[in-house]
């Protein structure tokens, strides 16, 4: 997948969280990966965002609290997903986890792979990310042998 970024037009509204405010979309993000950083574009000022989208809703909680307006005020703003960045390659781990389990990584589709890479990118342990490659080759089908 090529090196492109994304603009998506976002309005919401200014909460304030356990962490600091957070911004509140007023509709949820959808057909895009949760859990990425982008860059929200608020008139003159550009802030860092972690975009989290849950159930029905989707949050933009930023790397940095300057610029944003007070909490309660309405916002408009474009906000800037970098698709096609992230590696879309299977890493050597989850690979050789899976041919010698014989599973199928073969059968992800591109979101699913997507899904895959993310979760495993965001394992802040070694434990974590063996116990996220298991997790995830114990739930890929088994892979069929051709008849040759």
């Amino acid at each position: 997948m090529s090196g492109t970024s994304m603009n998506v037009s976002v309005h919401g509204t200014v909460a304030q969280g356990a962490d600091g405010p957070m911004l509140v979309l007023s509709r949820r993000l959808d057909g895009h990966d949760t859990f990425l950083k982008g860059s929200l574009e608020l008139g003159e000022a550009s802030v860092p965002v972690r975009i989290l989208t849950l159930d029905d809703v989707t949050v933009l909680r930023p790397a940095d609290q300057s610029g944003l307006p007070p909490v309660g005020t309405l916002w408009q703003g474009s906000l800037d997903l970098p698709h096609g960045l992230r590696p879309r390659t299977v890493p050597p781990d989850l690979q050789e986890t899976a041919v010698r389990e014989g599973r199928s990584l073969e059968t992800l589709d591109e979101a699913e792979l997507r899904y895959v890479l993310t979760f495993l990118s965001e394992s802040t342990t070694t434990a974590i990310r063996q116990a996220r490659v298991a997790a995830i080759v114990s739930a890929l089908p088994i892979a069929t042998r051709s008849s040759q």
